[in-house]
């Protein structure tokens, strides 16, 4: 008997097939079932590449395979919600691409929705799965850092007027949001990870280089609730080419700094006390990448089919509710810069009811 979990995939756009090669990459665990995308064209395209049917309406496809186990939802992120709340009936577990949704009361539902269907949610945070992270974490939670100072994540890259031009959701606060909510999403979650609850932020934004509804720059200092602070740096106004997305650690007794264009080269790894492994670490977990998406949705579907088989939660998966912290950030941090870099607490007093948008 094939054990294999079965997966369908909505959407079959740009990020697509990073999830369809982490699954060819995972194929003694996993089998792709069947894929859906509203565009014809890319539906049959990619059902013709991976040998599998295709569908333009997702509810035809759940219907027709009760077999599926897993649906992974690559969709614009403004769709999100709807569909992953309707996809719930099916009682399928659903992988969602980050960031989860634009409103925190969308994530909400999406997780009620799961619950009271018997199903799970996950969201896409493959730098958590990154080789150099993972060192990193696995210090950070046997206490090599110490006492917690100070970390800083980096984002500059480079996107062009044709990148928000091929589409009609890119850019657009209904669909999108802006570099902060889209291409730092990660960085944010890194942050989070690693320094815990947040106390409040503080943050700037500006639209500098391209002509978007959204931010293409922004900055913010946190402050975390352990007294240790916080720097957010996001652009895709780097000119004129990808520079870094980074991941600064710093604590009482040790410093990491982790670059490369997806937080994948080890730049740093000092301790006061130096432990047999870290030089075998310093040579050997930084990454090569071929673009800004990393390397790391091998590791990430890898945990979701170990969560859906063991009914276990891996420590680096983010499931709906880790996923709702982000968004609570990421709104408080879009609430600051909406009202010149006012002092905000996630989930206190928050007025915006979707990510840029001042509620009347």
């Amino acid at each position: 008997m094939d054990k294999r979990l079965n997966f369908a995939v909505v959407g079959c756009g740009r990020v697509a097939y990073k999830h369809l090669g982490a699954l060819e990459a995972l194929s003694g665990k996993a089998r792709l079932a069947a894929v859906c995308d509203l565009d014809e064209q890319k539906a049959r395209s990619t059902a013709l590449k991976y040998g599998v049917p295709c569908y333009l309406d997702y509810r035809e496809m759940m219907s027709a395979h009760p077999e599926i186990d897993v649906v992974s939802v690559l969709i614009p992120t403004g769709y999100h919600a709807p569909v992953v709340i309707d996809l719930a009936r099916f009682g399928k577990h659903i992988i969602v691409e980050k960031p989860m949704a634009l409103r925190i009361c969308d994530c909400e539902a999406m997780n009620q929705a799961c619950m009271i269907h018997g199903c799970r949610l996950y969201v896409i945070y493959q730098n958590r799965y990154n080789q150099p992270v993972q060192a990193a974490r696995k210090a950070w939670d046997s206490g090599r850092f110490g006492r917690q100072v100070m970390a800083t994540v980096r984002v500059r890259w480079t996107r062009h007027q044709q990148y928000y031009r091929q589409d009609n959701w890119h850019g657009t606060w209904a669909l999108d949001g802006g570099v902060m909510s889209q291409q730092a999403s990660h960085h944010l979650d890194l942050l989070q990870w690693f320094m815990g609850p947040v106390d409040f932020v503080q943050c700037q934004s500006a639209t500098r280089l391209l002509d978007l509804e959204v931010e293409d720059t922004g900055v913010a200092l946190i402050r975390f609730k352990s007294g240790a602070l916080g720097v957010f740096e996001a652009t895709v106004a780097a000119r004129p080419e990808n520079l870094e997305g980074s991941l600064s650690l710093l604590g009482e007794k040790g410093s990491v700094v982790i670059g490369g264009i997806a937080v994948n080269e080890l730049l740093t790894w000092k301790f006061d006390h130096e432990n047999v492994e870290d030089e075998q670490i310093r040579t050997n977990v930084s990454q090569i990448v071929s673009n800004v998406y990393g390397n790391g949705h091998v590791g990430n579907l890898a945990d979701v089919i170990h969560a859906v088989r063991t009914g276990e939660k891996p420590s680096a998966l983010v499931d709906g509710e880790e996923g709702l912290k982000n968004i609570r950030i990421l709104t408080a941090l879009y609430e600051s810069a909406a009202r010149n870099g006012d002092r905000v607490t996630p989930g206190m007093e928050m007025k915006l009811c979707r990510l840029g948008e001042l509620a009347n």
